[in-house]
């Protein structure tokens, strides 16, 4: 009889995944220099963050102008834009996200228990 390999539990038990609401958000806003409209997306997106998202996301500002390259690698083709990179899928988001309504849609959260919950006590 061949031997058994001893497998880590870990192989075994994949850790839980997040329940739905509790995941945990990777943003990237593109902006376009100082811009009025930059500036108000900055605002913005980390009012957002903060109300709707409490800590479990991660926001990362960059400007187009500084930095091209990644922004054309993003497929970035205008600015203002919010990418969602996790939870999959991707998605984005142009404009300065002054309609949070638009912006929970967007990113998929309309439907979440979080949305609900911080919709509800905002009506």
């Amino acid at each position: 009889m061949p031997a058994h390999k001893k497998t880590k539990a870990s192989a075994l038990n994949p850790p839980p995944l997040p329940e739905p609401g509790q995941e945990h958000f990777i943003l990237r806003l593109y902006v376009a220099g100082t811009t009025p409209q930059s500036t108000r997306a900055i605002l913005n997106a980390r009012k957002f963050c903060e109300e709707y998202l409490d800590s479990r996301y991660q926001l990362e500002v960059i400007d187009i102008y500084q930095r091209p390259t990644l922004a054309r690698d993003e497929q970035i083709v205008a600015a203002p834009t919010l990418v969602r990179h996790l939870p999959l899928p991707l998605r984005k988001l142009v404009g300065d996200l002054s309609d949070f309504e638009r912006v929970l849609i967007g990113l998929d959260l309309r439907d979440s228990k979080l949305a609900r919950t911080v919709v509800k006590s905002n009506e």
